[in-house]
């Protein structure tokens, strides 16, 4: 499987599937990506982005996946702590400690609970932490699910920074570690070779910096 970030938490797993999550990138556009299905984080629009102009069958919350239905995209809800598998992809949302209201909805419509996911294709397993702090729990996502990579978002101020994606990737244990959600806007200007230097001096674990663009060949 091939992993490519697209640039703030926008990545495509190109495998037996194509799995795009959280299909928004700034000053672009997602639509060359031609996934065949597409997972939702929580329903800010810098997640949300464009799924409903890509109008492929979508993996959300509950309300997401209302609103998405409403224009007329397929949407296979869920809630924290479930899976499914969807069209052979198996999807397990997992808790996220952040705020979600679809914002192009207007005013008062709720995003439901925010989350991440662990997605599972080809024999490996990704954990996307969508937009989070750092939370104790997340050593529970690491033995129950045993990701073999984790995407966590060091940015600050809206999420983790890098010092507590650092204490996240020793409670997840993923081997490969991708930094996410960082430099798109000054607010969230970050570091990732701080996050390099500090998890790799202290752990076996591996940090994968990636450019916007830039792919990955995930091992089995």
């Amino acid at each position: 499987m091939q992993l490519t970030w697209l640039g703030h938490s926008c990545v495509l797993l190109d495998g037996t599937k194509k799995v795009l999550i959280d299909p928004f990138i700034e000053g672009g556009s997602v639509t060359a990506t031609n996934p065949d299905l597409v997972a939702v984080t929580h329903g800010h629009a810098d997640h949300l982005g464009e799924a409903v102009l890509l109008g492929r069958k979508t993996v959300a919350n509950t309300e997401i996946a209302r609103y998405l239905k409403s224009n007329g995209v397929a949407a296979e809800s869920m809630n924290i702590g479930g899976t499914q598998v969807v069209d052979g992809i198996s999807f397990t949302m997992t808790p996220a400690v952040h705020s979600s209201v679809i914002e192009e909805a207007g005013a008062g419509f709720s995003g439901g609970s925010p989350a991440g996911f662990v997605i599972g294709m080809d024999g490996t397993r990704v954990y996307h932490a969508g937009d989070t702090a750092l939370f104790s729990d997340m050593k529970l996502i690491g033995e129950l699910y045993h990701p073999d990579v984790a995407l966590l978002p060091i940015g600050g101020r809206y999420t983790m920074g890098v010092a507590e994606a650092m204490m996240a990737a020793n409670f997840i244990g993923a081997k490969i570690v991708i930094p996410i959600h960082y430099n798109t806007w000054e607010k969230i200007a970050a570091d990732p070779l701080a996050l390099k230097t500090g998890i790799e001096r202290t752990t076996d674990l591996k940090v994968m910096i990636l450019r916007p663009g830039e792919s990955l060949d995930l091992p089995v």
